[in-house]
């Protein structure tokens, strides 16, 4: 733990130490802002609903960007095998990386709040789904960055690293909106693969122990892949 925690502050110093956490937290309030009030102002309806719709499209970008740059820059400037050479394990490592850039992200979404607290003086909200919503993205950035950190393992130009994460977060989010074009024997399963279907179960407020499941599961499997990664270059 204390390995972990070690990577987890120095990782979460090189966002803040240099512009890229805040350019991407100010991007992202743009948009989100925008759309709040454009359905506030225009519309007239108390609700978080645009938000919470156009934040899992943010997410495409948002994270495969923040991501990117977690080994992909270490492979690059060769601290990487400074790093793989300490008493520190491979997992440790992923994982101090991997909570630091959720950390990030939770605070994008935590100053989203302010949102939330202008609703409440306007009228009643909807406590319950406006929860399950936080506690979806939260989950679903999780296994964004999880990808996110897989694809900077296997590449040193963050480029490329973040257009492989693109392409496979964009893939998962993806399968929930072709179902109706596929056989129901292949859309039973490509639905419950979908990034976003269960997003849409949990953001309703019903929190459902499979759609966490699904997320914990897909955060574990790419972690766990990303270590891999690190090993066969440990030992190549």
């Amino acid at each position: 733990m204390k390995n972990i925690l070690t990577i987890f502050k120095k990782e979460l110093r090189s966002y803040f130490n240099s512009p890229v956490a805040y350019i991407v937290i100010v991007v992202f309030l743009i948009i989100t802002g925008w759309f709040f009030t454009s359905n506030l102002f225009i519309s007239g309806v108390v609700t978080m609903r645009n938000v919470f719709d156009i934040i899992p499209f943010i997410f495409l970008f948002f994270i495969p960007a923040i991501s990117m740059r977690t080994f992909s820059e270490e492979k690059k400037s060769g601290t990487i095998e400074l790093l793989l050479t300490k008493p520190i394990t491979d997992m440790d490592i992923v994982v101090g990386k991997f909570l630091a850039t959720l950390t990030l992200t939770a605070t994008a979404l935590a100053l989203t709040l302010i949102y939330v607290v202008s609703l409440t003086f306007l009228g009643p909200i909807d406590t319950g789904s406006i929860i399950g919503a936080y506690i979806g993205l939260l989950l679903m950035s999780g296994i964004y960055i999880g990808i996110g950190i897989f694809a900077s393992s296997l590449t040193e130009n963050q480029v490329v690293a973040f257009i492989i994460s693109f392409l496979i977060v964009f893939g998962l989010f993806l399968l929930n909106k072709v179902l109706v074009f596929l056989p129901p024997e292949f859309a039973s399963v490509l639905e419950y693969i979908s990034v976003d279907y269960h997003f849409s179960n949990i953001a309703r407020g019903v929190i459902d122990s499979r759609d966490i499941i699904y997320y914990l599961s897909g955060i574990t499997i790419f972690l766990l892949l990303t270590r891999t990664s690190l090993e066969s270059r440990r030992w190549s």
